[in-house]
């Protein structure tokens, strides 16, 4: 991580309770890391939680350290607490986002209220997991809980996660699902559960399972994914809601979303960044959000008037034309400025799709698409971290693979902000078949920088949760929205849009080879325009980032990063690799030294759909003195015709050699996908 600027000048001393424990109903005690004023029990704040299922022995005490200090510092009580059966806590995790959590949360906020230290006012901060479930905990409507900072999350489980994107799956399902697992197996800390460690972490292993099962079980929006999904009545969210998010992160939508339909105040920040909180997120430029939060912890928890709910509810930064590279630590841009968001609401440009150009006149002929398996391979990953090479690469190395739309050059800007729509008359010769769209703007060198794509499965085009096969040969509808943007196309650039069949490593293929025929004179991309508005000139700028003293780590091994392609030119499969090593790292406060190392290995012939295998590796291990445990992770998922066939293992290991081992086999039949 890039050091940021050292705040330790903090109006009130901070002390730190290194860890606690908080018994829930049953008994079981979750294990809670605290920092908050020396002086909180004379002069008792509110408590800000973060409740993850990530270590915070380990596994978040990076950004921990830059955070919670900091909020102590200021008046607050930071809290990070480990969900049962994860870190240092006692108990079994069997899923993500199960009643059992959301109990557990409960029980945790109204624990922090009772505390001599504790004012009776909580609010509740998070990315992605932790965004979940401060938004679900909300909708339980806890009384002491006043308000929620939400990162990197969604209102849909089913239309805006790691499982599908319009209805088709994601490979994520199985990444993601590979790194749950692994972390899923992981041990607690003897230095604070002392000699029942092994006991803990054996009844872990052979009880958390394989969460990714459920995951493939379910396939269309069924009752699996409600829950959890606060947009199934946003009226259960009351309390004001801050959503906070990043251009290259994979949980932008949620926040339009959001902002459209939460009843209560609410606020939107949406910055060029991945999925990372802002103050050391890339691409930058990185801002002030520990202040940013102080105000709406302030206005929210203190009753103090910050002027926070004066100001325009969306701030979101609208990205300069950028060449197209797998990293960027910086996107040129500018702030802008909405009061209010209704999807569809505003000016738009409507371009026609003919035969090689977008925009003009139509043309009398149908467009075919059919891509070979092994499209997208370019694509950025579906939600990046920033600080690895995850980004799109040029999109016009793709050109031969996909059906390629130009506009011509631009005579002015076209300055984007919201969902880009892709409407038209298809029909598909297979009855499962997906369609992909990508945007981009292109240069009159002939490279393509990726601005923005979509994924619609079309056995899904009028319903998640009630999916119809296609009829081969008969045309219908459709509507496929592309993740939202904001984005300046400059003054002589092309528009580009790419069509495909096939988006991999993104998106699991179809279970057979698809030819797509685009009804003449119907396709139209809808660009949602954006004009300058008086405030935007007006707009205060954000201070600039700053944290608490970070963690004292020493790096006694490098690390690595990896991204690549490989082609097989006997067999003619190409191999899809990513992967990183974080080398052994020693933290000064605990002794402990972690390393942490992933491979996801994506494999498909162009020709053969049911060649799509992936295979996702994790390596953990943990060692201080003579205490060592490892944990060694592996799932492989392939797309056959019928099932999804996936096998998974789980190897644990103490100082004395191997503890537990476990395998899993279990085809699951495709449903649609």
């Amino acid at each position: 991580m890039q050091a940021i600027p050292i705040r330790t000048d903090f109006p009130r001393k901070v002390r730190e309770i290194e860890n606690t424990w908080i018994e829930m109903p049953d008994g079981i005690k979750l294990a809670a890391r605290i920092w908050l004023p020396d002086d909180a029990e004379a002069d008792p704040v509110p408590a800000i939680l973060e409740y993850l299922p990530y270590r915070k022995r380990d596994g978040t005490v990076e950004r921990d350290h830059l955070t919670h200090p900091y909020f102590a510092g200021h008046g607050y009580a930071g809290v990070r607490v480990d969900l049962r059966g994860t870190g240092d806590s006692e108990g079994v995790c069997k899923g993500e986002y199960l009643k059992q959590e959301l109990d557990d949360g409960v029980a945790v906020i109204e624990w922090l209220a009772k505390q001599p230290w504790c004012s009776g006012m909580v609010g509740m901060i998070g990315i992605s997991w932790g965004g979940f479930n401060g938004l679900q905990i909300a909708a339980r409507k806890p009384e002491a809980l006043k308000a929620v900072i939400t990162l990197c999350s969604t209102d849909d489980r089913y239309a805006d996660d790691i499982h599908f994107m319009g209805g088709a799956c994601l490979t994520d399902k199985l990444a993601w699902g590979a790194t749950a697992f692994a972390i899923a197996h992981t041990p607690p800390d003897p230095e604070i559960v002392g000699e029942r460690w092994r006991e803990m972490w054996l009844e872990r292993l052979a009880g958390n399972g394989l969460w990714m099962l459920d995951w493939f079980r379910h396939q269309r929006r069924d009752a699996f994914y409600r829950h959890g999904s606060i947009c199934e009545d946003y009226g259960d969210v009351q309390i004001p809601v801050y959503a906070v998010g990043g251009w290259v992160d994979g949980y932008t939508n949620p926040i339009f979303r959001m902002m459209q339909k939460l009843p209560g105040p609410r606020k939107a920040l949406i910055g060029p960044w991945a999925h990372k909180y802002p103050h050391f997120a890339e691409p930058g430029p990185r801002i002030g959000f520990l202040k940013e939060c102080l105000r709406w912890w302030d206005q929210h928890l203190k009753d103090v008037d910050t002027g926070i709910m004066d100001e325009p509810m969306i701030r979101a930064w609208i990205q300069d034309p950028a060449p197209p590279a797998p990293y960027h630590a910086e996107r040129a841009g500018r702030w802008v400025a909405e009061d209010s968001w209704k999807t569809g609401d505003g000016p738009r440009r409507r371009l026609n799709l003919s035969p090689g150009r977008l925009g003009g006149p139509t043309s009398g002929d149908p467009i075919l698409i059919c891509s070979p398996q092994t499209a997208g391979r370019y694509a950025q990953s579906w939600c990046s971290y920033g600080s690895a090479p995850d980004q799109a690469l040029d999109q016009s190395r793709e050109d031969r693979e996909m059906t390629v739309f130009l506009s011509d050059p631009l005579d002015e800007d076209v300055e984007i902000l919201g969902f880009p729509m892709l409407d038209g008359e298809i029909a598909s010769d297979k009855p499962v078949a997906n369609l992909i769209a990508t945007l981009s703007a292109s240069v009159p060198n002939g490279k393509s920088t990726l601005v923005s794509f979509g994924v619609l499965n079309l056995t899904h085009r009028d319903s998640h949760s009630d999916p119809a096969p296609m009829a081969p040969g008969v045309p219908v509808k459709f509507s496929l929205q592309l993740n939202a943007i904001g984005q300046r196309f400059a003054k002589g650039q092309r528009i580009r849009l790419a069509l495909s069949t096939s988006y991999w490593p993104m998106v699991w293929p179809a279970p057979e080879p698809v030819t797509l025929t685009l009804s003449a004179g119907t396709g139209q991309l809808t660009l949602p325009l954006r004009t300058a508005q008086p405030q935007d000139g007006s707009l205060a700028p954000f201070p600039p980032p700053e944290g608490a003293e970070p963690l004292k780590a020493e790096q006694l091994s490098a690390g690595n990063s990896e991204r690549s392609v490989t082609e097989d030119l006997v067999t003619g499969k190409e191999t899809y690799l990513r992967g990183g090593d974080s080398g052994e790292v020693r933290h000064a406060h605990t002794g402990l030294t972690v390393r942490y190392c992933d491979e996801d290995r994506f494999e498909i012939h162009p020709d053969n759909p049911n060649s799509a295998r992936g295979t996702c590796t994790w390596h953990k291990s943990y060692a201080r003195g003579e205490w060592v445990a490892e944990v060694d992770a592996a799932v492989t998922v392939e797309a056959l015709s019928e099932v999804w066939r996936i096998a998974a293992r789980v190897v644990a290991r103490d100082g004395e050699g191997e503890l537990f081992r476990r395998d899993w086999s279990e085809d699951i039949p495709r449903d649609l996908v």
